[in-house]
């Protein structure tokens, strides 16, 4: 029988084992990092590649901090807030800013002042954006990306309109809609319904789309002198159509069709019109005054950490860095979306590009897509009795008082 040498024997193990170690230290730790859950809705492919990669350089700069990244493809909100009455949700998470009042006023975010420290720089995100996840003196949400909404119109269209330049007032936009119209026998300009392309027209006479206590007020006299603009040139100039009427689905397809020459669209349809519609020669504007007020709407995401996380210093480091300079710069480099943070969009150079510059001029002035904790209730019955009102199957009047009862009965049961 061979008889084992115990010492020489453990002097290998040691050694394969050391070497094995030296081999592998950065995934053993990994397996020792803290991990973190982060959760968001289903965006294009290229945006979920890219948060990858993102990813991905947060966790090579910080080796004790690993990151599950999950995409929620449908019913997001809902399933985030099942998660968090059962105590199960995410560690970060993205808040549209439409749902924000609502999960704000309900003591589940984590409020982030005292993990902003000075040499993070909170005077560099644009007011608008981080002003919308603020409630009762707290920041509860950094915003990373944004768009505003800015006209696109078709040069080739106004060039053969004999139209030099964009319309600056909503009267000019009617005038160069009826005459593209009859000039190229196809539609001057498409209307998008819904009330976040409507909202800042209530506003431009002073009109509001809820009160101080968040019941709908859009019905007021105030409010519709805005909306009434839209009925006219559908019903009287004929000059608009809206995307069923040409058989699309949204307003950059009925755009880069060519079934419409002017259309009102934010950031999103840039890298859309370019890909799908590559011969399609266009510009953008700021929009078109009303009443001689400038406006626009604005919608922003925030990353928000979940008041029960059991990693919040580990969750602070993440929703930092992507909301930090180095990690937005890689999040909008490819202009897909637009960065919070004013040093970022200077140093990639979008307040100089000539189709996103109109898009970010907007945004000091713009209305954030917001309107209060019930969203649903005050989205839902306005949009619904505004398409009749713009099929002329009711007055205007008679479509908003609907609406506005409607929506305030909804929102009576749910406080």
């Amino acid at each position: 029988m061979k008889i084992i040498n115990l010492g020489k024997f453990w002097g290998i193990v040691i050694a394969i084992a050391i070497a094995i170690i030296g081999c592998h230290s950065l995934p053993l730790q990994k397996a020792n990092a803290a991990t973190i859950k982060l959760s968001g809705w289903a965006g294009s492919q290229v945006e979920q590649q890219l948060l990858t990669k993102v990813l991905q350089d947060f966790e090579a700069q910080h080796p004790n901090i690993k990151v599950k990244y999950e995409v929620i493809s449908d019913q997001y909100m809902d399933v985030i807030k099942t998660r968090l009455v059962g105590d199960a949700a995410p560690d970060v998470f993205y808040l549209d800013a439409l749902e924000a009042p609502f999960l704000m006023s309900q003591n589940v975010l984590e409020p982030l002042d005292n993990y902003i420290q000075p040499e993070f720089n909170i005077e560099d995100f644009e007011v608008t954006l981080l002003d919308s996840f603020k409630y009762q003196n707290h920041i509860y949400g950094l915003p990373k990306d944004y768009s505003t909404l800015a006209l696109f119109y078709n040069t080739q269209s106004f060039v053969a309109a004999g139209l030099n330049t964009p319309p600056s007032t909503w009267s000019e936009l009617r005038f160069y809609s009826q005459k593209l119209t009859s000039k190229l026998n196809k539609y001057g300009f498409g209307e998008i319904l819904e009330l976040p392309r409507q909202a800042y027209k209530i506003q431009a006479f002073g009109g509001r789309i809820i009160d101080e206590n968040g019941y709908a007020t859009f019905a007021s006299e105030s409010s519709l002198p805005g909306l009434q603009l839209v009925i006219d040139q559908y019903q009287k100039d004929k000059s608009s159509a809206q995307k069923s009427d040409v058989g699309t689905n949204s307003g950059s397809e009925m755009f880069g069709q060519g079934k419409v020459a002017m259309v009102i669209e934010g950031n999103w349809a840039i890298p859309y019109l370019q890909e799908t519609f590559p011969q399609l020669q266009f510009a953008t504007a700021e929009l078109p005054t009303i009443n001689n007020q400038k406006g626009t709407m604005v919608f922003t995401v925030a990353y928000v950490m979940n008041k029960q996380s059991q990693h919040k210093a580990e969750a602070w480091e993440l929703i930092s860095y992507l909301t930090g300079k180095a990690g937005m710069q890689k999040w909008t480099a490819t202009g897909f979306a637009l960065p919070t943070r004013k040093s970022v969009a200077q140093k990639l150079g979008y307040d100089k590009d000539i189709l996103r510059k109109p898009l970010l001029a907007g945004v000091s002035y713009a209305t954030p897509w917001q309107v209060g904790k019930y969203p649903a209730a005050i989205v839902n019955n306005f949009d619904n009795q505004f398409v009749s009102a713009f099929l002329g199957q009711q007055t205007l009047n008679q479509a908003m008082i609907r609406a506005q009862n409607a929506a305030n009965q909804q929102i009576k049961v749910m406080e």
